[in-house]
């Protein structure tokens, strides 16, 4: 009943030209929420009254590139205020291609206060090639030191040097894409020094002149295909290691003595398998003069039959062999006499 009044008092308020107007107005608050979700107003002013020279219809676009436009709109705002005049578009292109737009607009600020040339295209290559162009630009108004590791080296006369050195480099942006890093700048400073100590002709040289290694090592030109440029290399300590020569010479020594040794044991070696040898054939010899000493009975015996030997003739042979006998037991008797000490 509540209902029916309520609807019967209402009914008369929602004619058809009011109707209409609600339905205009909830028109209008849809397309305004879309507007403003697709163009932000707030950014637009802050680009508009900053000088930054981008338009409703290229956010819009940003929008339908799935581009933030806060990546692309604040970095501009900063290079319009810094004096640095970059096209939007140039802008979104570089972050399109993954590359860092904050990185790139502060290289590109900190280069125009240093009044270094950096162009735009320049800088985004850098940084699309993986290196950081702000730091880089950095180093090109404040040269860095790169310091050795301890490097080692033989002098003319056997000594070891040891050597460490300060290298201040500042980056060559020209050079920085494909150029070399800091570990070729390190090598090549280390391959000078060895060459360097290596052509003096005592140690001593070395450290009355340490100056000599870097003003040697400078003048050969290392910052070649290399993202920096050399300013200056610093001889930091210097100091005296083994006497590598002498060790060398003592392992040489120690080295030809057990060759020496090897071949003395080889000869020993061969010379008792000589004698090794020459027993076992006296040996051999020997037996056959025992196997020749037993076929004599069975000569003796076999003339005895067949008539070639009488008995009186073996019986004077049996004579020699026992006066042969007695002789060699008073000749060995004879010697051992002669041998004992006299009382």
């Amino acid at each position: 009943m509540n209902l029916t009044l309520f609807m019967s008092n209402v009914a008369p308020f929602w004619t058809a030209e009011r109707i209409t107007i609600a339905g205009a107005v909830v028109l209008v608050i849809v397309f305004i929420a879309i507007f403003l979700r697709f163009v932000p107003i707030p950014l637009w002013m802050s680009a508009k009254f900053s000088g930054a020279k981008v338009g409703i219809g290229a956010l819009v676009g940003m929008r339908f590139r799935r581009v933030n436009p806060e990546k692309i709109v604040r970095p501009l705002i900063r290079v319009t205020k810094a004096n640095v005049p970059i096209p939007v578009g140039q802008l979104e292109a570089h972050h399109l291609a993954g590359g860092r737009v904050d990185a790139v607009v502060n290289a590109l600020i900190a280069a125009n206060r240093a009044n270094l040339d950096l162009p735009f295209e320049q800088a985004a290559a850098i940084d699309l090639a993986g290196r950081d162009v702000f730091e880089a630009v950095r180093m090109s108004v404040n040269p860095k030191v790169i310091e050795t590791p301890m490097i080692s080296a033989m002098a003319a006369n056997g000594i070891e040097i040891k050597a460490v050195a300060r290298v201040t480099v500042r980056t060559n942006i020209k050079r920085l894409v494909g150029g070399a890093g800091e570990s070729t700048i390190i090598a090549r400073v280390g391959e000078g020094i060895v060459t360097t100590i290596g052509s003096s002709q005592t140690h001593r040289d070395v450290l009355e002149n340490p100056d000599r290694i870097s003003k040697t090592v400078l003048a050969k030109g290392l910052d070649q295909g290399t993202a920096y440029e050399i300013l200056s290399i610093d001889i930091a300590d210097v100091d005296v290691g083994r006497n590598i020569g002498a060790q060398l010479q003592i392992e040489q020594a120690d080295a030809d003595k057990r060759i020496a040794e090897a071949k003395a044991e080889e000869r020993r070696a061969l010379a008792v398998a000589q004698e090794q040898e020459n027993r076992a054939e006296v040996e051999r010899m020997r037996a056959k003069v025992v196997l020749a000493e037993a076929e004599i009975p069975q000569a003796v015996a076999e003339a005895l039959r067949s008539g070639n030997l009488g008995y009186m003739d073996y019986l004077n042979l049996e004579n020699k062999k026992a006066d042969t006998k007695m002789r060699e037991n008073f000749g060995s008797a004879h010697v051992e006499m002669s041998a004992k000490p006299a009382k």
